[in-house]
């Protein structure tokens, strides 16, 4: 029931975001662009898990076909790659606002925004790919039971009954890389961030500007740190791997249109005008 209802806010939220940011012109910028594409992103993996995460937890025949699991797993590594790119192109997108606001225009036009974003999706593609083929083309001669609620890589390597050296040191360089190199970019751009804000004269000033930006690190505190937690550390007890893969798969997709965009005074005078008029 909790998932149920997790699942159907979580679809309402990010519907509405989209919904909000089309049709208000005031909100055609690149901070609210980039979170259109967040908010799709979150719409599709969480789509691409939750509904046969329920159909397993209500019907006895908690099968799924192996084309099936893979199709699930290239779908979710796709979007979870081209998400974590994402999150450190909107840090740099805030980075240019707040560092070199009387540039942002230019930096930040359009053509750059949409190349920022194929870039998010091409790198999440290779990613899935390299990945997938890798992972399909194992031997799976033990019990082929998959010990988690939906086909994620880890729990996929375990059931081979050859040895997967080489497919962990492709997650590690892959997945490690994106991880990482994106988590990296975030933390330069809020280095320069936190400089900016400590030279604003006002105390309002500084609360101001920096309230623009606690949404985006706590999204990407919750994500990166649970992402980092479960890829990139020694393998451990199965029951926190699952823990850490429900927070990003799940509650993650719902948390982000809630601190992103509701909080939002922009985006609650535009809803506002949508529902009134």
């Amino acid at each position: 029931m909790a998932i149920t209802l997790t699942y159907i806010m979580t679809i309402a939220a990010n519907a509405m975001v989209i919904t909000v940011v089309s049709f208000d012109s005031h909100l055609h910028t690149p901070m609210y662009f980039f979170l259109v594409n967040l908010a799709i992103i979150e719409l599709l993996y969480t789509t691409a898990i939750t509904p046969n995460t329920l159909a397993n937890l209500l019907n006895e025949d908690k099968r799924i076909s192996f084309v099936g699991c893979f199709a699930q797993m290239f779908t979710f590594y796709i979007l979870v790659g081209s998400e974590c790119i994402l999150l450190g192109i909107m840090a740099y997108d805030r980075y240019v606002a707040i560092c070199q606001p009387l540039l942002y225009t230019a930096i930040m036009n359009r053509s750059v925004c949409f190349y920022m974003i194929i870039i998010c999706w091409t790198i999440g593609f290779i990613t899935s790919v390299v990945n997938t083929v890798l992972t399909a083309t194992l031997p799976y001669c033990h019990d082929r039971l998959i010990r988690h609620y939906f086909c994620e890589l880890p729990s996929l390597l375990k059931m081979s009954c050859k040895k997967t050296y080489i497919n962990q040191l492709v997650v590690y360089f892959f997945g490690g890389g994106v991880l990482v190199g994106s988590f990296v970019l975030t933390l330069i751009s809020y280095i320069f961030v936190i400089r900016a804000v400590i030279k604003i004269p006002s105390a309002s000033g500084k609360k101001k500007t920096f309230s623009t930006c606690s949404s985006h690190l706590l999204v990407v505190c919750i994500f990166f740190g649970t992402g980092i937690l479960n890829y990139l550390r020694p393998s451990s007890k199965s029951f926190y791997n699952h823990m850490f893969s429900l927070v990003y798969a799940v509650v993650t997709p719902l948390i982000n249109p809630l601190l992103y965009s509701f909080r939002n005074k922009d985006v609650q005078r535009a809803l506002r005008n949508i529902l009134y008029h």
